[in-house]
């Protein structure tokens, strides 16, 4: 059995029936989507072993879990891939790719330094937005105890990625702190591409769920129009 099944067995086993939005088929979900994002791209060079694994293990222990520790997760990889006596270079550049990782808030920026790093990032930006977005972030605000909406708190769009964790919002206001601004933020032509349609089917959700709310969604779409006043882009 080769490292990356091997890995996948136990990352099955480690995050099924997780309840977040963080479970093992989100990670199925972002392993799938890596592959074809690297096929579609046809880069030369790619270290396939490393987006898989990467893809596999990027949410070991999440930040999220552990109490904002951004090295948690690296740390965690790295101790199961020298377990599995991986070569070196391959356990720092997957370790790498998770820590560059994540979403910090509007104000930050989250290059990744190596290809392999962006088509991971971008998969896992891709299951964070459109249908499986959306019934991931209303699992996620449920575990957190978010109210789901509450038209008197008005999205914040985070300069730094400490306010970003600290802040205790909605998951309505989540969509414009982040999910809305991942489609800008696409690393690859094909990313860019799975992220369109995601991205309308969003603002068709919130457009609908202010309707059905009895809201008029006037501060909610200002800001909106604010994020995306450059021909529907919004600016990093």
């Amino acid at each position: 059995m080769d490292l990356v099944t091997r890995t996948a067995n136990y990352i099955q086993e480690k995050l099924s029936g997780e309840g977040s939005g963080h479970d093992w088929w989100h990670i199925h979900r972002v392993y799938e989507t890596s592959i074809q994002i690297m096929e579609s791209e046809a880069v030369k060079n790619i270290r396939a072993d490393v987006v898989a694994l990467a893809a596999l293990l990027h949410d070991i222990a999440d930040w999220k879990f552990n109490g904002g520790d951004d090295g948690a997760g690296p740390l965690a990889a790295a101790e199961w891939l020298h377990s599995q006596n991986a070569d070196a270079s391959v356990i720092e550049a997957v370790c790498t790719i998770i820590r560059e990782l994540s979403f910090k808030g509007a104000g930050v920026r989250t290059p990744m330094s190596s290809m392999e790093g962006k088509i991971v990032q971008d998969a896992d930006r891709l299951d964070a937005i459109g249908a499986v977005g959306i019934a991931r972030a209303f699992a996620y605000g449920g575990y957190k105890k978010r109210e789901m909406f509450n038209p008197t708190i008005l999205p914040v769009l985070h300069q730094t990625a400490e306010h970003y964790k600290a802040q205790q919002s909605t998951t309505v206001n989540h969509f414009y702190e982040k999910l809305l601004l991942l489609r800008d933020r696409m690393n690859t032509e094909t990313g860019k591409k799975l992220a369109e349609q995601r991205h309308l089917f969003m603002i068709q959700f919130l457009n609908r769920f202010f309707e059905e709310s009895h809201e008029t969604n006037a501060k909610h779409a200002q800001i909106l129009n604010t994020l995306f006043d450059n021909g529907g882009r919004a600016d990093e």
